[in-house]
């Protein structure tokens, strides 16, 4: 059931919280394992904070629509009663004294913590090339057993897909929102950068680290973005800019364009199913074809990731304790990423100007840009999902995350084995709402994000 329907129930005390933190609890136990979804359940925590939602609902001091809500949060945010993985053995032990912001701001909004999620080891920082890169095992998809669920938030896509938690917070560098959304048939929204507060989370990229919600639907992403948006003096990156989730609809048609080509190296599945989504794209507003610059998008990002996850790691990477991770390959790759040259680096941060400047100047008429969410549906949790011989088919996510831009991916089909595909609305920097509205209005169009996987 989506957030906005189990806010309801709890605010009219149909559904007490604490009758709802015990379901999901339950949930997290039995059927955490079976997707390598959970490291940590916290139990005892979110029965207390439940208790407390509890009794404030029944003397009437309402906190709002997430009040009495349990979540889950990938685990390379600080919680001081429960370990920090960052998904990595070394760091198995590791513990924080005090709450990350989005943290803070989730029990402000009377949110129930229950689990701490699975995630990738170090949130992919260290270069890794297979679905088992994370000592809980690799993230499996509720919709196949031998289907992976997307890095790095894998459990935060695995939980909200399974129905383990209605909500969850998970990070995107490059993909790691997007991605475990789309393998596991939910809708994932990065915001903008600078939108939400970072402290407390795992640093992996600077200039490129985002938080978000992995939900049921998009209305769900828009409340959770609403708690936890906002300036805070302990992120100088956290933008001063006033955020209230808007659920109006714009009262017009939507202006979508396509990047030519965009799904010219998708997967068929994925073809076929973003070449029907246009079609009911146009019920709800017009689509035209654009262009963008001939510019290497995925080679300066890469260059901008890796020099940056070198410097964020360089502590462990020098030490060796990278011997210690649970993929063969981050045990040499940080190493070769590791000696990026500063002038390339300093390249990349040039043309990335240029990139921002020619987004915005597209965007600046349009409500967004439409592709699909991910160029192939999930991989087989065997074998390695990178080849050094296979194109560039990101340059959607590239763009967006190296111009910091809002995007949310919505479910809009399934392949003939079953596995999900999905649809991203991308925006003009600070236009989440813009987006938001977008992939509600497909939402109310179409059925794809009410279509459960068979947990049981």
């Amino acid at each position: 059931m989506p957030v906005r329907e189990l806010g309801a129930l709890v605010r009219t005390r149909q559904v007490r919280p604490v009758e709802l933190a015990e379901i999901y609890l339950d949930r997290l136990e039995r059927f955490g394992p079976k997707y390598n979804a959970v490291v940590t359940v916290m139990r005892d925590h979110a029965l207390a904070q439940a208790r407390r939602a509890e009794g404030e609902i029944a003397a009437g001091r309402w906190r709002g629509p997430l009040h009495g809500i349990p979540y889950g949060a990938k685990d390379l945010l600080a919680t001081a009663g429960a370990p920090t993985t960052w998904g990595a053995a070394p760091y198995r032990e590791q513990r924080f004294d005090f709450d990350a912001t989005v943290i803070l701001k989730l029990e402000a909004a009377g949110a129930v913590l229950c689990a701490k999620l699975a995630m990738i080891e170090l949130a992919g920082g260290m270069g890794y090339r297979q679905p088992n890169a994370s000592f809980t095992g690799p993230g499996i998809s509720p919709w196949a057993s031998d289907a992976w669920s997307g890095g790095s938030s894998s459990g935060s896509g695995s939980a909200v897909g399974a129905g383990l938690v209605p909500f969850a917070i998970g990070s995107e560098t490059w993909g790691s929102i997007l991605g475990p959304a789309t393998y596991c048939g939910v809708t994932g929204l990065r915001p903008t950068y600078g939108r939400v507060s970072r402290h407390g989370a795992m640093p992996l990229c600077w200039t490129l680290d985002k938080l978000g919600p992995l939900a049921l639907t998009a209305e769900d992403c828009g409340l959770v973005l609403d708690a936890i948006a906002g300036a805070d003096p302990a992120d100088p990156t956290a933008a001063a800019r006033p955020y209230r989730y808007d659920a109006r609809d714009p009262g017009r048609g939507f202006r979508f364009a396509v990047v030519g080509g965009t799904a010219d190296a998708a997967e068929p599945a994925v073809c076929e199913a973003f070449t029907r989504a246009l079609g009911t794209l146009r019920e709800i507003g017009s689509v035209e074809e654009i262009a963008l610059p001939a510019l290497p998008y995925e080679a300066m990002t890469r260059v901008i990731l890796w020099s940056e996850a070198a410097s964020a790691f360089e502590g462990a990477i020098e030490s060796g304790a990278i011997a210690g991770l649970t993929a063969p390959e981050d045990h040499y790759t940080p190493y070769a990423r590791d000696a990026v040259l500063a002038k390339d680096y300093i390249k990349a941060l040039r043309l990335r100007g240029v990139v921002m400047r020619e987004a915005d100047r597209v965007l600046a008429r349009l409500d967004a840009l439409v592709a699909p969410g991910r160029p192939a549906t999930a991989p087989p949790l065997a074998g390695e999902f990178r080849s050094l011989h296979r194109p560039a088919l990101d340059p959607m996510g590239a763009i967006g995350n190296m111009a910091g831009l809002p995007a949310v991916a919505v479910p809009n089909g399934f392949s003939e084995s079953g596995l999900p595909t999905s649809l991203q609305f991308m925006g003009r920097a600070w236009a989440d709402d813009i987006v938001l509205a977008a992939a509600r209005a497909w939402q109310a169009t179409t059925d794809w994000h009410q279509r459960h996987p068979a947990i049981d």
